[in-house]
């Protein structure tokens, strides 16, 4: 008899632990997983910069393709070089999307000369296509898309 009384005690504090609730505390900690999702590139050759950052993430379908390098000697003897990001994103949550261009031979001073840069925030529910071309030694008019001069 007081096996079964033992048993029917423990039956009794599994069902009851079991229909426990969580802390309002812990539940809003496992449910806010903070998700993110962050890519930096930079080209020092060609002064070029490229960052994509996703934050506070509900839904994210990213496809983002980035190609940077240096290229042979332009008729006027200098290295010439790039960076190109192609982004096409769904996103239910926070976005930041910057570039920027600056000289990368440093000034007197050991500077950078900032030449150019964009910056967009963005939240809530959204659609993102876009592409990017930075060229070093390049004009308006052999690029298409978001020009930004790179020295």
């Amino acid at each position: 008899m007081g096996k079964l009384i033992c048993l029917l005690i423990a039956a009794a504090a599994l069902i009851w632990v079991a229909g426990a609730e969580m802390p309002l505390q812990f539940t809003q900690a496992m449910n806010n997983g903070h998700k993110e999702d962050r890519l930096a590139v930079m080209n020092y050759d060609s002064g070029a910069a490229f960052s994509e950052e996703y934050s506070n993430v509900e839904r994210l379908e990213r496809e983002t393709q980035v190609r940077t390098g240096a290229f042979a000697a332009g008729a006027s003897g200098s290295n010439g070089g790039g960076l190109e990001a192609s982004i096409n994103s769904n996103v239910i949550g926070t976005a930041h999307i910057g570039w920027q261009s600056y000289d990368p031979t440093p000034d007197s001073r050991g500077r950078h000369q900032l030449l150019g840069r964009s910056v967009e925030d963005l939240t809530g529910v959204f659609s993102i296509e876009k592409f990017i071309q930075l060229w070093s030694n390049s004009s308006p008019g052999e690029i298409s898309v978001d020009w930004l001069p790179c020295c």
